[in-house]
């Protein structure tokens, strides 16, 4: 089956030289840098805070529920489509910058009015913007250091989306206890100042075009009219598929642990559940700020499938241990599991994307395909824990999330090669 690489490119005989940002472009890859930790604070200041806001707000739960399930549903139908406009776009700091605006304009209505227009409303601008978010922010990643350095560069950009993932948490948290809940999204629209203008940093000329939709440099640029066409790239990839299957089993295991988590800890322990929960996230976020940049580094040397094989290996294991650890130290100690799970999917997925896309200009609407397995993964996972959990327990629940994850890793152990490729030709002569 056809992947639009070469012939060998998969079984690893053609590669790239695994080069450093031009001296050149270092400007933009630090604004850049800062650019996804900023991001990461205008995203985290909505999604996890937006549940609580509107039960305090006095939403009932049934109500609540059917918004947070159609808000989640949006963006998964709007995933491929959005890849394929990235892939298309000419302007990408320009549509990243009307994204980010479109969040700021959707965080103030959520802030100004709970009422039921007015957050309908904010959830349809808000799944319209933040489809375009990551493959925009990956595209451009892409298209300034190039595919040799794009595993070390990846890694950099998920450490400091992490910490800002972390600083956002704290910063909202405080937020919303001295001020007011509503004010965590006034305070998220106002980070997108910082954002814009970390975007106004990275220099347009430092963005090559060709490189960041996945195709050659050797080409000509005259949009999608270049590019592979979607049946060839989505379909006709017969490791892409897998992985994508992969993928979707993976967030369709790990979705729901968490909330299951705090769910059981809520129930006679409410005091405490918060401030564990808090903990929990804290913990995992700080190891994929800690870890993310070493891995994007071992992606390069050790290779796609070894790291996948232990972030999936990782997210079976804490399955296992939510069922016997109940000490709040342990438990938190587990996240770490979590942290490393979900650092080695977020960075080397991302990796497997652009090494099975290269050269076919469409890197962003793979990312796109992704996206859209991931969501549908994660939106089945608390449909399926409930269902363990009512007809049987917790621990049962835990346990069947892990047995997804076992066959995902029996998946990628049986069924994916290798997809990091190896030579000392500079892609961009390719």
């Amino acid at each position: 089956m056809g992947s639009g690489l070469d012939p060998d490119t998969s079984r690893g005989t053609i590669s790239i030289k695994k080069t450093p940002p031009e001296p050149s472009k270092r400007g933009s890859v630090r604004a850049l840098e800062w650019l996804n930790f900023f991001v990461a604070d205008v995203q985290t200041g909505i999604g996890p805070f937006l549940a609580a806001y509107l039960a305090a707000s006095g939403w009932a739960p049934e109500r609540l529920g059917m918004l947070l399930t159609v808000g989640g549903l949006m963006p998964i139908a709007l995933q491929i489509p959005a890849g394929g406009l990235v892939d298309g776009a000419r302007n990408r700091r320009g549509l990243l910058a009307a994204a980010v605006s479109l969040i700021a304009g959707g965080a103030v209505l959520l802030g100004w009015r709970a009422t039921l227009p007015v957050v309908v409303t904010a959830q349809v601008v808000l799944a319209c913007a933040v489809v375009f978010v990551a493959p925009l922010l990956g595209a451009i990643a892409l298209g300034i250091v190039g595919p040799g350095g794009f595993d070390r560069q990846l890694g950099r950009n998920q450490a400091f989306g992490a910490a800002g993932n972390v600083v956002t948490a704290l910063l909202m948290a405080g937020v919303s206890y001295w001020i007011g809940m509503r004010w965590i999204f006034f305070c998220t629209a106002l980070l997108t100042i910082p954002t814009l203008a970390c975007l106004s940093r990275v220099r347009a000329k430092d963005i090559d075009a060709r490189m960041a939709r996945g195709a050659k440099a050797s080409t000509v640029d005259d949009g999608e009219t270049r590019s592979a066409g979607i049946f060839r790239v989505l379909l006709q990839d017969r490791v892409l598929v897998i992985f994508f299957l992969c993928a979707a089993l993976f967030h369709l295991s790990n979705a729901a642990m968490l909330p299951e988590l705090g769910e059981m800890l809520a129930h006679g322990r409410a005091r405490v559940a918060g401030p564990l929960m808090s903990a929990c996230v804290i913990v995992t976020q700080l190891v994929i700020s800690l870890t993310a940049a070493g891995t994007g580094r071992l992606a390069s040397t050790l290779g796609r499938r070894p790291l996948l094989l232990t972030g999936f290996a990782m997210l079976v294991v804490r399955g296992c241990l939510y069922t016997v650890v109940r000490g709040s130290a342990a438990l938190i100690a587990v996240q770490v599991l979590d942290g490393i799970a979900n650092v080695v999917f977020g960075v080397v997925s991302v990796l497997v994307i652009a090494d099975r896309t290269r050269g076919t200009g469409r890197f962003n609407l793979a990312q796109g395909a992704l996206a859209c397995f991931v969501g549908i993964g994660a939106s089945l996972s608390t449909t399926y824990g409930g269902f363990l959990i009512q007809m049987f327990s917790y621990n049962a629940s835990f346990l069947g999330l892990a047995g997804v994850g076992l066959v995902a890793f029996c998946a990628l152990l049986v069924l994916f090669p290798e997809t990091r490729v190896e030579d000392t030709r500079d892609v961009r002569a390719a």
